[in-house]
């Protein structure tokens, strides 16, 4: 008989079966898919809900690999920090591609941070100089602990330095991460003193407005940009992105809604061939990243349905083995 079963996977079921490092290798994988054209990645939706400050992604997908069609819902607040509330809430639905049985439901909030922080990680393990080891983070909210524990997977970092605007926070993050790290954190108390010899810098905020000053970034700096995810919208410079090698998770979308690359479009500093390659195409060896030591590496993810899938198959896999979340039947 077909089981009929619907697993149902929280926040703590997630990251119990998937290390940073796997959700690094679910995402170098994904990225490949993505590159080769092997997943399925429709244009995402995008729904404002403008009254509340509110945007919603319907983001589906479908992994012939491995049998499964998924569809994620992300709906992101601005105002929600401000009232108490997670800036943003989000579930991923997880079918059989053979006959469309519903086979799991997951709180993606953590997922998506997971697999956000994991794509900084490839790109950072491709990118950087292998000898970095100081880092500028830029923000402190939930994103930022991700972005942390996937760059220090993959560098030995020495020193971070993190910079948020609301200083409190960043004390907090700087106590509770270099004690989960054993590395030192400090608080900047500019963008500048951040990025002070900085090796490799991730941006995770929610600033419109770029959050430094170009003439900040040292050549042999590698930068991932996160946060930003419109086209009217960005954290990096223009010209920090004009003088940078430009890699993207996927071309078609971030020249449809990054703003870090649309904005010194339409300044006229570079056209759409400034993209050098698609992180998946990094990631399998069919172009090169880093050429040399220095010279200015960008990192440009918007987020892909990809990730998602590929990621949410394999941690619905192994919670599945180890029989964790809770199974129910709709047709009860």
């Amino acid at each position: 008989m077909i089981e009929r079963k619907v697993r149902l996977l929280s926040s703590t079921d997630i990251l119990q079966v998937c290390s940073i490092r796997e959700a690094i290798e679910a995402v170098r994988k994904a990225f490949i898919l993505a590159s080769e054209g092997k997943v399925e990645v429709p244009t995402r939706i995008h729904l404002d809900v403008l009254e509340a400050k509110g945007t919603s992604l319907i983001m589906p997908s479908y992994l012939p690999e491995d049998g499964r069609l998924g569809v994620k819902i992300i709906n992101l607040y601005e105002d929600n920090p401000r009232k108490g509330l997670p800036f943003s809430h989000a579930l991923m639905l997880v079918f059989e591609a053979s006959d469309g049985r519903p086979l799991g439901i997951l709180e993606a909030s953590t997922m998506t941070a997971l697999r956000t922080g994991a794509a900084c990680g490839l790109a950072t393990e491709l990118l950087s100089r292998p000898e970095s080891r100081k880092m500028a983070l830029f923000g402190a909210g939930f994103q930022a602990r991700f972005q942390l524990e996937a760059v220090a997977d993959v560098r030995k970092l020495e020193e971070v330095r993190v910079f948020d605007q609301d200083e409190e926070r960043a004390e907090a993050f700087a106590r509770q991460m270099s004690e989960r790290l054993s590395m030192p954190i400090i608080v900047a108390g500019s963008a500048r003193e951040a990025l002070k010899a900085a090796d490799i810098v991730c941006a995770a905020t929610t600033s419109k407005t770029p959050v430094f000053d170009d003439s900040d970034v040292e050549l042999g700096t590698h930068i991932n940009a996160i946060g930003s995810y419109k086209p009217e919208e960005r954290e990096v410079p223009s010209l920090t992105v004009a003088r940078a090698r430009v890699f993207v998770d996927k071309r078609d979308m971030a020249l449809e809604e990054a703003g870090d690359l649309i904005i010194p479009m339409k300044e006229g500093l570079f056209g759409p061939d400034h993209i050098v390659a698609e992180i998946g195409e990094v990631a399998s060896g069919k172009k090169p990243g880093r050429r040399a030591a220095d010279e200015i590496t960008f990192f440009k993810t918007v987020g892909i349905a990809a990730q998602d899938i590929v990621l949410a198959s394999a941690v619905l896999k192994k919670a599945t083995e180890l029989r964790l979340g809770y199974e129910f039947d709709f047709h009860k």
